[in-house]
C-alpha cells in the first residue's frame, strides 16, 4: 500500500542515504568501473530466457538504456595487491534524476544467481509498482564473483551411471551416492582452490562495496531474495556505514549449516502440506480425494507406500513411478495445488498400461534444448557449491549423513518422499569460513513468507535477533513473491523511497478453485541448494 507522495521526503531521504563523494573502505587502489559495450541478445536469446512474446519491445527499450561495466577486485582481499578478478555490473540510470535517491543494487540468489539483468527484469516483467524502483533509482545489476560475465570456473558435474533405482533409496545406494558426491567435491575443490576458496558470501560483500564506491556513492542500497538476503546481512553487517536502505526477501537463516537447512526445509514442507489438504478437501467433488482434511492425507499417505510397494510401470514413460511423485506433489506451493490435485486424482485412478495424459504433461515438461549462442547464464552450479561449502561446518560423514536423512523420512511422512539423500558438503577439501553476523542499527528490513518451505518463517525471526531491524510478513507461501505481488511491491518501493513500510501484505492468494491458472510443472522440494 502506498502511504503517501514520495517528493514531499526528497530531502530528507537525501540526507539519510548520504549520497555524496565516496570514499573505498579497504586498501588499495580506487575502485573503478571499466565501462564497455553490453552484450548484444538476440530476439531468440531473449525468448529462452524467459521474456514473453509481447514483452520484447519493453525489455529491449531497457536493454537501450543499460549501462554494462566491470570492476577489478582482489581475488583475495587480505591481500589487496596480489591476483585479481573482475566483477561484472550493470545500471539503470533512475528516470527522475531530479529526485534521484543513490544506487540499489539487486541480487535474485543463489548463491551462484546471476543478477545481471535483474534491473532489467524488474523494470519490465513484474508489476508496474515494482518497475516503480526504477524512477529515483540506479538499479545495480551484478554477477557475483565465480557467475556469467564475472570471472569464473566451472567444474563439471558428477556422472551418475544409469536411472536411479526405484522405491525407497537403500542404505546401499546411498553409500554409493555419497561417495560419488565425496569424489566430486574433492576434484572440484581441488581443481582451482586458489579461486574456488575465495568463493564466499564476505568476498562477495567486500566485491559489492568496492562496487559502491567505484559507482561514487557514499552509501548503497540493497534488494536481496533467497541467498540475496544471506549477502544483504552480511553487507550490512561488515559495512555498516556504507549500508544503505536493505530489503531482504524470504530471509536465510542467520547460521548457516546444510544440515539444519534442510531438517528446516523439511519440517516446513510437511506443514505446508496441512493447507494443501485442506484446500483439496474443500473441492472433493472435483478430485474424490476425501471431503475432509483428514482423509486427503490418510490418502496422500496410501498412495505414497501404495506406489513405493508396486510401482507403475507406465509403457510411454521411460521410468517407473513410485511414491516420491506423490510426495513431491503434496510439496508444492500454493499455485500448483489445482494441477496437484489433478495429478494425484490422476495417478490414483489410474489402470495403465499408458501414463494419465495429465501427469505425463507434468513429467514430460515442455521440449529441453540447449541455450542459444550468447544467453547469459542463469546460475553457475561450481559458485553455489563452493560458497555453501566454504561456509558449511558440517562435512557429514556416511553414517551421520545416511541418519539424518532417515530422521527426515519419519519425521515427515507426507511429503519426506520429495527429499533425496545427498553427502552435502562431505569430501570439500577447502578450509571452513564461518561467517559471524554482527547487529546493526541501520535500516533494514527483513520479509519472511508465513507459509513457505524454502525459506522458512522462523529463519525470519531468528535473523532479527541476530542483526536487528524490522519484520513484513506475507501471507503466502511463495519464495521471494514481494516483488510479484502488487499490493507487496508498493510497500516495497514506498520502503526504499520514504523509509517508511508496514507490517505485512497478503502476497499470492490461495487459488479459488479447480480451474485457478497455475503451473504447468511441479518442482521437486528441498532438492536443490540453489534457492534464488
Amino acid at each position: 500500500m502506498r502511504k503517501g507522495s514520495a517528493v514531499a521526503v526528497a530531502a530528507v531521504a537525501l540526507t539519510s542515504l548520504g549520497v555524496g563523494p565516496a570514499e573505498a573502505t579497504g586498501r588499495g587502489p580506487t575502485p573503478q568501473v571499466a565501462w564497455k559495450t553490453c552484450p548484444a541478445y538476440s530476439d531468440e536469446v531473449l525468448l529462452a530466457i524467459g521474456v514473453p512474446d509481447d514483452r520484447l519491445p519493453a525489455v529491449r527499450a531497457q536493454l537501450d538504456r543499460m549501462e554494462c561495466g566491470t570492476v577489478s577486485v582482489p581475488l583475495d582481499h587480505r591481500e589487496p595487491g596480489g591476483r585479481r578478478i573482475d566483477v561484472a555490473i550493470t545500471r539503470l540510470k533512475a528516470l527522475d534524476q531530479a529526485h534521484r535517491l543513490g544506487s540499489l543494487a539487486v541480487n535474485p540468489g543463489g548463491p551462484g544467481g546471476s543478477g545481471y539483468l535483474m534491473g532489467v527484469q524488474i523494470g519490465t516483467l513484474t508489476n508496474d509498482e515494482a518497475a516503480r524502483l526504477g524512477d529515483r533509482y540506479d538499479l545495480i545489476g551484478f554477477d557475483p564473483r565465480g557467475v556469467g560475465y564475472s570471472t569464473h570456473v566451472d567444474c563439471a558435474p558428477p556422472h551418475r551411471e544409469g536411472e536411479p533405482p526405484t522405491g525407497p533409496i537403500t542404505k546401499e545406494a546411498a553409500k554409493a551416492d555419497y561417495d560419488l558426491e565425496v569424489a566430486f567435491n574433492k576434484s572440484c575443490g581441488d581443481s582451482d582452490p586458489e579461486f574456488l576458496r575465495q568463493l564466499t558470501t564476505e568476498n562477495v560483500a567486500r566485491d559489492l562495496d568496492l562496487v559502491r564506491a567505484a559507482l561514487h556513492e557514499r552509501k548503497l542500497s540493497f534488494l536481496g531474495v533467497s541467498w540475496g538476503t544471506w549477502l544483504g546481512a552480511v553487507y550490512r553487517s561488515e559495512f555498516p556505514a556504507s549500508a544503505g536502505r536493505v530489503f531482504l526477501d524470504s530471509v536465510a537463516p542467520p547460521h548457516f549449516r546444510i544440515d539444519e537447512f534442510e531438517d528446516g526445509r523439511a519440517m516446513a514442507a510437511e506443514r505446508d502440506s496441512t493447507r494443501l489438504v485442506a484446500w483439496l478437501a474443500r473441492f472433493d467433488d472435483t478430485y474424490g480425494l476425501g471431503a475432509t482434511p483428514e482423509r486427503v492425507r490418510a490418502t496422500i499417505l496410501a498412495m505414497v507406500r501404495d506406489f513405493d510397494a508396486n510401482p507403475r510401470h507406465y509403457t510411454d514413460l521411460p521410468r517407473a513411478v513410485d511414491g516420491e511423485i506423490i510426495a513431491v506433489s503434496a510439496a508444492q506451493p500454493s499455485r500448483a495445488w489445482p494441477l496437484v490435485g489433478q495429478v494425484l486424482k490422476a495417478l490414483r485412478e489410474s489402470t495403465g498400461p499408458t501414463a494419465p495424459p495429465v501427469f505425463k504433461d507434468v513429467v514430460e515438461g515442455p521440449p529441453q534444448t540447449p541455450p542459444p549462442p550468447g544467453a547469459p547464464e542463469p546460475v553457475n552450479r561450481t559458485m553455489n557449491q563452493a560458497a555453501f561449502c566454504n561456509e558449511d561446518p558440517s562435512r557429514l560423514d556416511f553414517e551421520h549423513a545416511w541418519a539424518d536423512f532417515r530422521q527426515r523420512l519419519a519425521a515427515n511422512p507426507v511429503t519426506g518422499r520429495s527429499l533425496r539423500f545427498s553427502a552435502g558438503c562431505a569430501g570439500w577439501p577447502l578450509p571452513v569460513q564461518e561467517y559471524r553476523l554482527r547487529r546493526g542499527t541501520g535500516s533494514l528490513v527483513l520479509v519472511g513468507h508465513r507459509h513457505e518451505s524454502v525459506s522458512v518463517f522462523e529463519w525470519t525471526a531468528e535473523m532479527k535477533a541476530a542483526v536487528g531491524g524490522r519484520t513484513y510478513t506475507v501471507e503466502d507461501d511463495v519464495h521471494g513473491s514481494v516483488l510479484r505481488v502488487p499490493e507487496c511491491s508498493a510497500d516495497l518501493v514506498e520502503y526504499f523511497t520514504t523509509g517508511r513500510i508496514d507490517g505485512g501484505c497478503q502476497g499470492v492468494p490461495l487459488p479459488d478453485g479447480p480451474d485457478a491458472p497455475g503451473p504447468t510443472g511441479l518442482t521437486a522440494a528441498g532438492l536443490d541448494l540453489t534457492t534464488g
